[in-house]
């Protein structure tokens, strides 16, 4: 599951748990609702906690000559894409 995902499902059913009021046969809508908001923050957290650190990518380059007295410098660069 996706981040939108998630917050797709828990949008959707904070509008079927507060705000619909309707009365269907055999289904309780606020029990749907709660359910799929459940769902979508359990799917927001696994999102963050799981797939977002594996989004990291670092990169060392070393570039001669850079520094005064003829050392290698070292640059570390950390490309995070979202």
């Amino acid at each position: 599951m996706r981040l939108g995902t998630g917050i797709f499902l828990i949008a959707l059913g904070a509008i079927l748990t507060f705000a619909v009021d309707v009365q269907v046969s055999g289904v309780d809508l606020r029990v749907v609702g709660w359910i799929l908001m459940a769902a979508g923050v359990l799917g927001v957290l696994v999102e963050l906690a799981v797939w977002a650190p594996r989004r990291r990518r670092t990169v060392q380059t070393e570039a001669r000559g850079s520094t005064p007295d003829g050392a290698p410098a070292r640059r570390t660069t950390t490309d995070e894409s979202y």
